[in-house]
């Protein structure tokens, strides 16, 4: 029997009981009234017992609407709501804890039964479900020996699924200098690279110096192609970047730069315990 019809047939069950209840009562007032009336001084022996309240029965038709509402609901919906159940918990269901915990009958909808079996941020073993991260990392120390792999650094986003406190640890690993964060412009990301304390590296200053006075072109492009003629691939591209913004129609020209301007003769002065700031307009 369908859920819909077990609700319907809840409701006429606890009408029709409702219904005998109360026609009990009125009953049992009537015969209790005319009793008083024919023997109204004749004690009686027993307390008359008045016309007790309708009896309520527990009303679980909310709940009962709620579950009809969920498996309704869209395979999709359904799955994503199981794998936010398997993410926040970070624990193994069977089909029936599933059940008991979001409600989604995952033995009673085969659809979503093979959805969740297939589905890569899942992994079932045969009896339980569980979530299935992209690293399988537990703590911070696991997190670090991780990063340590990629020497041309891992993509955070690729992390932040791995257990619930990862961002922090990540953090706690920067501040620790045994990781760097750096911002990918291209992909919008933070990539993670490791900081091995084991290899010290430290530049001469001529050779800090020389690599200062080199002058880069100023054009992005420019110093992609230069990159790519001595053999070596450029992080970023610019050339894509640059498409991407015409079609969405964002300009690609760079912003002006305003010229500075000396001080006006009229302006107020608040940082007069700073007179370098001041002689330009001393000296006018």
């Amino acid at each position: 029997m369908a859920l819909q019809e077990k609700l319907d047939s809840f409701k006429r069950q606890q009408e029709k009981c409702q219904s005998m209840l109360s026609n009990i009562a009125a009953k049992s007032s009537s015969r209790s009234n005319a009793t008083a009336r024919s023997a109204p001084a004749a004690a009686s022996p027993l307390p008359i017992a008045r016309p007790s309240a309708p009896i309520k029965f527990s009303n679980d038709t909310e709940r009962l609407q709620h579950i009809n509402s969920i498996r309704k609901a869209p395979v999709g919906a359904q799955m994503k709501r199981v794998i936010d159940i398997l993410f926040q918990t970070r624990q193994a269901y069977t089909p029936e804890q599933i059940n008991e915990a979001c409600y989604v009958d995952v033995n009673g909808n085969q659809d979503v039964f093979e959805g969740l079996r297939k589905n890569p941020k899942v992994n079932f073993d045969g009896k339980r479900f569980s979530y299935k991260a992209k690293h399988n990392v537990k703590n911070k120390n696991e997190l670090l020996v991780l990063i340590r792999k990629f020497i041309e650094g891992i993509a955070v986003i690729d992390l932040k699924d791995a257990y619930p406190n990862v961002m922090e640890n990540l953090q706690a690993l920067k501040a620790a200098g045994q990781i760097w964060l750096l911002w990918n412009f291209d992909s919008q990301e933070d990539i993670a690279f490791p900081n091995d304390p084991r290899v010290p590296i430290k530049v001469d200053d001529d050779f800090k110096e020389l690599f200062r006075s080199i002058e880069l072109p100023r054009d992005m492009l420019d110093i992609e192609k230069d990159l790519q003629k001595n053999g070596m691939k450029p992080a970023t591209n610019t050339a894509k970047r640059r498409a991407a913004a015409q079609v969405q129609g964002i300009s690609s020209k760079p912003k002006r730069k305003l010229k500075n301007k000396e001080f006006s003769k009229k302006a107020k002065l608040t940082n007069a315990h700073l007179p370098e700031l001041f002689q330009n307009l001393k000296n006018s």
